[in-house]
């Protein structure tokens, strides 16, 4: 039974919603029906389709009481709307239906699996969240909340854990055939761990172990966490409030961990190495899921708690999330890919090899806001070069930068002149190694969004921009001499595809 703030929400998408032509959206990076979106949640397959439900706020493009967007997709690329799958509705979830996963149960229908969030007032008479995990099952579409939610509360956590921050479950189907999640929590020290549970999908679950927690090393509370087998190696992603820099691996502020390690049933998760997931922007909260052929596929809220205020004037929504990445561990490291799927559309190629490049200089065919395209920059010789430049979406105004230094191994993403309002973060820098002296970028270009993707994915930086659409020019320049390889794809949309 649909509830009347459910139902209240539907009816609000289905009027307004519509009404945003696509030009103003992003072609092919998902945004929400109307409104604020945040983070990623139940991204998983489920009767042969990848479903994606996403934190949403219908009502106005600035975060709200929370509810679930729905849509889902064949291919990662085209995307369709469904209605909004939960709202605050339960007196458990009255502040908010927060993050979560969802899995397909045995008998055919999906379960979902988030974040109940209601207000009390503490010892000291201050408000402040008390949260739970709850479920609800449906068939697609529909979904009906469990009658006895929660499922865990305060009563289910280890000794020390914090009812107060006990968030975002990430829910899967072991090969043991039980169901376990994985969720985080804020530890006797302040900072953040993550918590495995079994046996959810029978209403109870039962508190497994602590796999791992910060001792206030890698941030805070420890949100959006998820776990999973790659490549013979055990992953575990969180998202990490309140970091502090380490080196140009970690930023301050909300980031994103990768710990990988091993894991045995029996003595839990070994970590044997830490790196940064994104090194740009706009990235936070990834989740992943596996893919009918074995892929693992992720994706992120391209966008961050510390960058929220720069959405332009008069936005009917906000937030967007990055194109969905093939996973891989290769040579001991995260490695991540667009999409193969992305390549069915490409149109209208542009190749350029060895192009001898000394100031700044442009290519015939290659401009454009919606493209795929690829730069391999090498030196002349030793030394030939101070440093290279790429510019994208540039006019008399506008100007989005990479830029890669190699006696320092560093490349910078800059949109300080991207079209942003406010004074927020515009800057990020992070270490690239060279491979037989040559570097390879990846640019995918959206609307309103820049990824890039260093040597063949052993480095990822996202970012939102907000230049005008007419800022379409691409420019190559060197403080010195480089030869370039540019192979550059328009990426081509049927106009009658959900936005």
């Amino acid at each position: 039974m649909t509830s009347e703030t459910l139902q209240k929400a539907r009816d609000f998408e289905a009027q307004y919603g519509p009404h945003i032509p696509g030009a103003e959206r992003p072609a092919f990076h998902v945004t929400p029906t109307i409104g604020w979106m945040n983070d990623p949640n139940g991204f998983s397959v489920y009767q042969g389709e990848y479903h994606l439900f996403y934190q949403y706020h219908p009502y106005s493009n600035e975060w709200g009481p929370m509810h679930w967007g729905h849509l889902k997709t064949r291919d990662f690329i085209r995307w369709e709307r469904l209605p909004c799958a939960l709202a605050p509705d339960e007196e458990y979830d009255a502040a908010g239906c927060f993050s979560g996963g969802a899995v397909e149960l045995p008998d055919g229908r999906q379960l979902l699996m988030y974040t109940g969030v209601r207000r009390a007032r503490n010892e000291d008479g201050f408000l402040q969240d008390v949260q739970t995990q709850c479920v609800a099952v449906g068939d697609g579409m529909d979904y009906e909340k469990y009658g006895l939610n929660p499922i865990l509360d305060a009563r289910d956590l280890p000794e020390g854990g914090s009812a107060v921050d006990f968030r975002d479950p990430k829910v899967w189907r072991g090969a043991d055939g039980n169901f376990y999640a994985v969720i985080g929590n804020r530890t006797e020290d302040g900072s953040g761990a993550v918590l495995l549970y079994r046996g959810v999908e029978n209403w109870r679950g039962e508190f497994v172990r602590t796999l791992d927690r910060s001792h206030n090393q890698y941030g805070r509370m420890w949100e959006c966490p998820d776990f999973f087998f790659l490549d013979g190696k055990q992953v575990l992603f969180t998202s990490p409030q309140d970091m502090k820099p380490i080196g140009l691996e970690f930023h301050a502020g909300n980031g994103t961990l990768c710990l990988m390690g091993s894991y045995d049933p029996e003595t839990g998760f070994a970590r044997e190495r830490v790196q940064a997931i994104d090194y740009g922007l706009d990235f936070y909260a990834p989740q992943t899921l596996e893919a009918p052929d074995g892929r693992r596929i992720m994706i992120a809220w391209m966008q961050n708690w510390d960058t929220v205020g720069g959405k332009p004037s008069h936005c009917r929504w906000f937030g967007q999330m990055t194109l969905p990445r093939e996973l891989s561990i290769e040579d001991g490291r995260l490695y991540q890919r667009p999409v193969r799927e992305l390549e069915a559309y490409r149109r209208d190629p542009v190749v350029h090899r060895q192009i001898l490049v000394s100031g700044e200089a442009n290519l015939p065919g290659v401009q454009g806001r919606m493209l795929d395209m690829t730069v391999t920059v090498r030196p002349v010789g030793h030394g030939s070069y101070r440093w290279f430049r790429l510019h994208l979406a540039k006019d008399g105004q506008h100007d989005t930068i990479l830029r890669y230094k190699p006696e320092e191994g560093i490349l910078k993403l800059d949109r300080c002149r991207s079209g942003l309002p406010r004074d927020i973060v515009h800057t990020r820098s992070f270490l690239v190694k060279p491979r037989d002296g040559e570097i390879r970028l990846r640019v995918i270009l959206d609307r309103f969004s820049v990824e890039v993707f260093v040597n063949d994915g052993e480095a990822a930086a996202s970012a939102v921009i907000y230049t005008r659409q007419e800022a379409d020019a691409i420019t190559f320049e060197a403080d010195g001499q480089v030869l370039i390889d540019v192979e550059k794809y328009d990426l081509n949309f049927d106009s009658g595809r959900e936005g």
